[in-house]
């Protein structure tokens, strides 16, 4: 299994801890005055930056024009790509659809992403960071990274589980040791660096997100000249739940039945408890509770939800069940049609 390389920084996460004070206790000159680090053209990580071509994509079919963030969300820069491995809600930032600097408005695309966070930072959520594709031509000024670092204040950082730099390069690695005089340790130990998708994949399916086309090539670029070991394939378990499609736990089920075992103590777990819980199947569980229940399922061993005393656990497990399927309820087949639902008018 790949090893993340990890952030560290030297302050603790306080309460009470404001970026712009810690900043004005600077001996140093402040960040403000700080320019971006200067770029090697001899980089090769840089080089495979300035390669690569804002990626232009079509318009989400949902979005009105009247938006008023339509310029923005127009662009699929910000988007939210389902959960992580944990039931967490991942949003991704795709530096390769940023276009040139004086053809975006940076301060609407911080409101944008704020927005975006308000609808999840009060449950945990996960950040995932596609580096490559950003250049000199569309990088956003040191100040603004400054100033977005102020406006994402506890309120963001709290939940926040995991930030998730794909691809990092000298330079994005330069950047975060400016910053280190304002993040704290806590934050920083949320930053991982994943030098391809092989060991992004650990924390989610990243078969099941809409991973930019460039950055997927770029990656397929650099997996063959490092010579990556693909993923080992885990040997099914005798009483394997989850990644196991309908059809096969029918067969493997002695009493034959239609609804899974999974689905059906969840579901009535949940008709007895949650109905009127708040932030049910929106809020996460456990982390090492969910681990822990996946692994009682798939080993055969009964699982008792009153012993957890958490209605949410049931819920994140009904989620990870439906989210390991190898083919969705839905099907594949009707994948398109059921989206163009929400394009039908309404009467």
């Amino acid at each position: 299994m790949a090893t993340a390389d990890l952030l560290v920084d030297l302050q603790d996460d306080l309460a009470t801890d404001d970026a712009s004070n810690t900043l004005g206790k600077l001996k140093l000159s402040p960040l403000d005055d700080k320019t971006w680090p200067a770029e090697n053209d001899n980089d090769e990580d840089l080089k495979s930056d300035k390669e690569c071509s804002p990626e232009i994509v079509e318009p989400p079919p949902n979005l009105k024009w009247d938006d008023p963030f339509y310029d923005i969300a127009r662009r699929q820069i910000v988007e939210v790509a389902g959960d992580d491995n944990f039931g967490r809600k991942v949003i991704v930032f795709s530096a390769c659809r940023m276009p040139p600097s004086h053809q975006l408005d940076h301060t609407k695309l911080l409101q944008y992403l704020k927005v975006t966070l308000d609808k999840y930072v009060e449950s945990d959520y996960s950040v995932v960071y596609f580096h490559y594709g950003l250049t000199g031509q569309n990088k956003p000024s040191f100040g603004w990274l400054l100033d977005a670092y102020r406006e994402f204040d506890r309120k963001y950082k709290k939940n926040i589980k995991a930030l998730y730099i794909v691809h990092p390069t000298k330079f994005i690695k330069a950047i975060l040791v400016l910053f280190k005089p304002i993040i704290s340790m806590k934050f920083g130990r949320k930053i991982l660096y994943m030098n391809h998708l092989g060991e992004l994949e650990q924390f989610l399916k990243c078969d099941r997100m809409v991973i930019p086309p460039c950055v997927k090539k770029y990656d397929d670029t650099i997996s063959a000249s490092q010579k990556c070991v693909p993923p080992v394939q885990i040997k099914q378990l005798p009483h394997q739940q989850f990644g196991i499609s309908l059809r096969a736990l029918r067969k493997c089920d002695p009493a034959n039945k239609a609804i899974p075992q999974v689905l059906e103590e969840t579901v009535d777990y949940i008709k007895q408890h949650g109905l009127n819980k708040e932030g049910i199947f929106r809020r996460s569980a456990n982390v090492c509770y969910v681990r822990e229940v996946l692994d009682k399922y798939n080993n055969g061993v009964p699982v008792d939800y009153a012993a957890y005393g958490d209605v949410h656990l049931a819920a994140v497990m009904l989620k990870t069940f439906l989210r390991e399927l190898p083919e969705p309820l839905l099907t594949y087949e009707l994948y398109d049609q059921v989206v163009s639902f929400g394009g039908v008018p309404k009467k």
